[in-house]
């Protein structure tokens, strides 16, 4: 009974069918929402994603069963596909492992094993919710890194300019790079740092602000910057 379950659905019933085409979209369908549902309840995320995050395992799905056995549409598919051109803003790590996620179990449920794509979807959204209850990977908040950058004028020697303010303020600091903005009349220095107290940021972006001049200074937390693949 066990290995009837786990059959192609396709071997099951002699061949392509309406009824497997059905039991494999719908399949993929349920699936699909699943994915999305894990996806929006663990992470931020838009309308437009969550829906195509939702359909996308059956649209795999369906290329795959009518592409099935033949090489020459699979090339093709594979051709098409390769001048795709992403136009909207770099997605997450996070989003593009959703959209690999609702891939294979498309990929599953359009090969005739619907059960698999099941088995595979269920133990990787748990996965999800778990690593994401637990924080896995995440920074204790007071030994956060964050990004600092620095805008100062293209004439001021920002050699050992803001080391003493790095030693009142943080447990470490560390210059990533320096790049020429403005025509080159500009310079902004890039810091990865880790705050010592968390409340003294205004201080901190004061007392600076006294040494670059009043220019531009924005502070992030490193860990949103390095999600962006």
């Amino acid at each position: 009974m066990l290995n009837t379950v786990f059959e192609s659905v396709f071997t099951a019933a002699g061949g392509f069918t309406a009824g497997t085409f059905l039991i494999c979209v719908g399949s993929a369908v349920v699936l699909g929402l699943i994915i999305a549902a894990v996806h929006i309840k663990t992470t931020h995320t838009s309308t437009s994603y969550a829906v195509t995050l939702a359909i996308l395992p059956a649209i795999v799905a369906v290329v795959i069963m009518m592409v099935n056995g033949n090489l020459g549409a699979g090339i093709a598919v594979a051709g098409a596909f390769s001048l795709v051109r992403f136009r909207s803003a770099p997605g997450s790590a996070k989003e593009i492992a959703s959209i690999f996620l609702a891939m294979a179990t498309g990929l599953a449920c359009g090969m005739g094993y619907p059960a698999f794509g099941l088995i595979f979807a269920v133990i990787l959204c748990l996965l999800i919710v778990i690593l994401n209850a637990l924080h896995f990977g995440e920074k204790r908040f007071e030994e956060a890194e964050k990004i600092l950058k620095i805008t100062i004028p293209e004439d001021l020697n920002f050699t050992n300019l803001f080391d003493d303010l790095f030693e009142k303020y943080t447990r470490k600091s560390r210059l990533l790079n320096i790049k020429t903005i403005n025509l080159g009349s500009l310079n902004r220095l890039t810091y990865n740092i880790v705050l010592k107290d968390t409340l003294s940021e205004k201080d901190f972006i004061d007392d600076l602000r006294c040494r670059n001049g009043n220019l531009e200074i924005v502070l992030t937390d490193s860990a949103a910057a390095a999600t962006e693949l």
